[in-house]
């Protein structure tokens, strides 16, 4: 059988395909620790600048698939027991500083959803929509109600839920969920892929931190806050990357980053 999860490397970019088209790229249980691995694997590798999720085929990702989820409830205390928040998937989109792109290359339901609103920036195509969990009797467990309110607002996000209310990639477009759309599932991912080209482009410490900055902008006081940019700041001087930003723009050539 080949992998329910795919990684290519190519350019410093990362893509991450959920291979199960012919189930709607649905998620066994164990494709969850897997993504997780796969996700900090690759925040690991320094040669990586940029991370892209994307569905194989017509759809990004249906979300848990029920089938392979029924044949184990009768594990489900043990899986409750054993849960660690610190090996979903999720929570090392969080928690990882190089930058994540959601190509919503078509319908993305209940998990798909949240692994959507996890990443950085998102591109959904026109005839995609997002589909609430709650329409399957279960809660969104995929880190969405914390996200999705912080996003748009409690009343949009509660419309959502608690009305089961399909978002089409316009309305998610409108509501600032996503930042543009695309025609179709390939031009989706064609977009994502560039925007992933022009962010390895960038000096990627400083994207890194960047990142970083705006995780701890979360729940820092301002105060602390700006006491942490600066001491992010300060190493920055003294990479030969910022020596190249400053030899570009005096030379008036395009710069060239190593990521030193």
């Amino acid at each position: 059988m080949s992998d329910p999860i795919i990684r290519t490397v190519d350019e410093h970019v990362a893509t991450i395909t959920f291979d199960r088209p012919e189930v709607r790229n649905a998620f066994t249980p164990d494709m969850f620790q897997m993504l997780e691995g796969l996700v900090r694997e690759t925040a690991r590798d320094r040669d990586v600048r940029c991370i892209v999720l994307q569905g194989a085929g017509e759809s990004f990702s249906a979300g848990l698939d029920l089938v392979a989820a029924a044949s184990r409830m009768d594990e489900i205390e043990r899986i409750a027991r054993e849960f660690d928040p610190h090996r979903e998937p999720i929570v090392a989109l969080q928690q990882i500083d190089v930058p994540v792109i959601a190509a919503i290359n078509g319908h993305a339901a209940g998990y798909g959803v949240g692994l959507a609103i996890n990443a950085d920036i998102r591109v959904m195509a026109r005839n995609a929509r997002l589909v609430p969990p709650t329409k399957r009797g279960v809660v969104p467990e995929s880190g969405d109600t914390y996200l999705l309110p912080r996003l748009v607002g409690w009343e949009r996000a509660a419309r959502f839920y608690f009305l089961g209310e399909d978002l089409p990639a316009d309305e998610a477009l409108a509501q600032g969920i996503v930042s543009e759309l695309a025609e179709g599932a390939d031009a989706t991912r064609a977009r994502a892929a560039e925007l992933a080209a022009r962010i390895a482009a960038m000096p990627p410490l400083a994207v890194r931190a960047a990142k970083r900055m705006l995780q701890a902008g979360r729940t820092d006081e301002y105060a602390t806050h700006v006491d942490r940019v600066l001491r992010e700041l300060m190493p920055l001087f003294r990479t030969k990357d910022f020596a190249e930003a400053m030899a570009a723009f005096f030379e008036k050539r395009p710069p060239s980053f190593t990521g030193e």
